[in-house]
Formats: C-alpha cells, structure tokens, sequence
C-alpha cells in the first residue's frame, strides 16, 4: 500500500480524473485529490490552460504545496499533466518522498530549488506525439535520474489516460494503469536512503 497525493490536469477534477484516483484506491492505495480549481471544471483543455495561467502557475504549485501540509512525508507525489507541476516540487523539495509519477508532462529539475533527490523512483507516460509533452525534457530526466522510466504509447492525445475526455485511449490507459499498478506495488512500504 502506497500513500498518493495525486494532482489534476488543467480541465479540473474531471470524471475520468476522479476515476483514475478511485482505481488506485481499488488497487489498496490511500490516494488524496486535492482540488487545485477550487471546483472549477473545463470541457475544453484550451480553456482550463486559460484559467492556469490566469490563475498564475506558481499559485497553482503552491495550492498544490499546501495540500501536502498535515500529510506525512513518507508519500508519494502525482500528477496529470498540469498536476505534474506541484507533484515534482513536492517530490525535489519536500523530505521523504517515496516515488513520483508524472502522467502527461514533466519539468527539468532546475525549475525547482533542488536536485531529484537521490534513491527516489520516477516514471513517466506520455503520447509518442503528444504536442503539449516535452519529450527532450522526459528524456533527460530519465538519463539524469537513476530510477526512472519513460513510457511511451502510440498517438498524439494529450489526456488519454482520462476516460471522460474525448482523448481517452482505452487500450493505452489499460497499459498505463498496469504500468503504474505494478510500479506502485514496488515502491510501496520500500525505505528511501
């Protein structure tokens, strides 16, 4: 069992969303969902990117940073696609982190005050030809960071792994969810150094 702060994309806490945290949850995992819009939800990605950078990113990740408080720090950090943003703060900033999975996007490390910390797991998803994912900067993680993997699926939906978008790939997201499942299960209870 692995304890999971897991952040939404940028169209909210979608149906699909919420039904990616409740198949972790049926898989024994305790997962937390804050909700980083404040009960906002957008039919159209373009339109939740609009209400992001409205927002500003940086209060985005710090919504996202005071999610965290009251929580252990033994946990494990992810995020969809705008999720991943507060996830891999949290993952480089805050002690204890278990693990991180990034669904949808990622970030150098140097956009944060620290280095990946060492020991700590890191697994990647992302569309062969997804236009909002930073393939170049996914690649480099996995290079830079000594557990991590990159998955690739075939297409170029952004959101996939959310069944209530019109992105939805059902035989990726059924890949992914494996994936992750068996990533989760060898992560979950390890002692990080």
């Amino acid at each position: 069992m692995t304890e999971i702060l897991l952040f939404h994309h940028a169209q909210g806490q979608t149906a699909g969303f919420l039904a990616f945290a409740e198949e972790l949850r049926g898989a024994g995992h305790v997962v937390h969902v804050p909700d980083l819009y404040h009960g906002r939800t957008f039919t159209a990605l373009d339109d939740g990117v609009r209400y992001a950078e409205r927002t500003g990113f940086d209060a985005i990740v710090q919504r996202g940073a005071a999610a965290a408080d009251g929580l252990r720090s033994e946990i494990f950090y992810a995020g969809f696609s705008l999720g991943t943003l507060p996830a891999q703060m949290l993952t480089q900033t805050r002690p204890g982190a278990q693990g991180a999975l990034l669904l949808h996007g990622c970030t150098p490390t140097s956009e944060f005050e620290l280095p990946w910390p060492e020991g700590v797991p890191l697994q990647i998803h992302s569309t062969e030809a997804d236009k909002w994912f930073e393939l170049d900067v996914a690649r480099d993680l996995v290079n830079e960071i000594a557990h991590a993997e990159l998955f690739l699926y075939p297409g170029a939906g952004h959101l996939f792994a959310d069944s209530s978008l019109g992105e939805f790939d059902a035989e990726a997201a059924a890949l992914l969810s494996q994936r992750v499942l068996a990533f989760l299960e060898g992560v979950g209870g390890r002692a990080v150094p």
